[in-house]
């Protein structure tokens, strides 16, 4: 795997190297370097070894700061991230929650079974063959399918997955505004799922779970469109009626109601 630190759009892994943005380049934060770090530490575990291509400075902070990484002390998560500043609003990532979305009608499922399970759980279905399945666009190794995954709480890249899967396609503009259909979305306090026995750290997202999530034990709010209020209402179990609400989509586009979402579950009274 090859590691890339620079100037891009935002940090991403896409089909064997992970693209590492810097807030401030070519300033590296402890935070960033632990980022790096947790990558090669997740990729060497799974058989993959890593290159880091950076300037010169970049590659000394990253080498000096090992010894404080494999003690095993961690710096904790900013408050924002600005690796990625897409979003009109928050220009940047809020660390309070992560989230998990689900298309509806896997969101029914999800509710029958109690938990968010792995693609290879869920699908019942060897890493080897969803690896190579056409959706696999950023050619994800086989261990990728074994982990639920998260973004942060008020990151609109869930969503943005979901209509790619519907419409079998990257999405176009229209189809993250006028044609959107959110998703069911799973929120997570961080400082709480952290803790969670198959949480695992990799460096490109927020964090990754293991096989599944038991949503009674460890859910904080679960939103979804008011549209489905009618799919959902009769099969939503008791231990979770009151961390489910339904709100309009009356936004114009995925990144209003990216935030509209986010900060109904923040704000709301618990």
């Amino acid at each position: 795997m090859l590691i890339k630190i620079g100037e891009f759009d935002c940090t991403e892994c896409w089909d064997g190297v992970y693209y590492k943005k810097l807030a401030n380049y070519p300033s590296i934060t402890e935070w960033e370097i632990q980022t790096v770090l947790d990558f090669e530490n997740y990729e060497k575990q799974n058989g993959r070894d890593c290159f880091i291509e950076a300037d010169f400075d970049i590659l000394k902070a990253i080498e000096d700061y090992k010894k404080t990484y494999e003690s095993g002390m961690r710096v904790n998560v900013p408050e924002k991230i600005t690796e990625c500043v897409a979003c009109p609003k928050y220009k940047g990532c809020m660390t309070d929650y992560v989230c998990h979305t689900a298309p509806v009608e896997n969101a029914v499922s999800i509710f029958k079974c109690g938990s968010l399970q792995a693609p290879t759980k869920w699908r019942r279905v060897s890493a080897s063959a969803l690896k190579a399945e056409g959706r696999n666009a950023a050619n994800d190794p086989e261990d990728y399918f074994d982990y639920v995954m998260f973004t942060w709480g008020n990151c609109q890249a869930g969503d943005r997955l979901v209509m790619e899967r519907k419409k079998k396609r990257f999405p176009t503009e229209a189809d993250l505004s006028v044609d959107f259909t959110p998703g069911v979305r799973f929120f997570f306090k961080y400082d709480k799922i952290i803790s969670h026995p198959n949480t695992t750290f990799e460096g490109v997202l927020p964090l990754k779970i293991k096989e599944e999530i038991i949503l009674s034990d460890w859910v904080d709010t679960i939103i979804i469109p008011s549209v489905e209020r009618e799919a959902f209402e009769t099969i939503i179990p008791h231990e979770l009626e009151s961390r489910i609400f339904y709100l309009d989509n009356d936004c114009k586009d995925i990144w209003s109601w990216s935030e509209k979402v986010y900060e109904f579950v923040k704000n709301r009274e618990r």
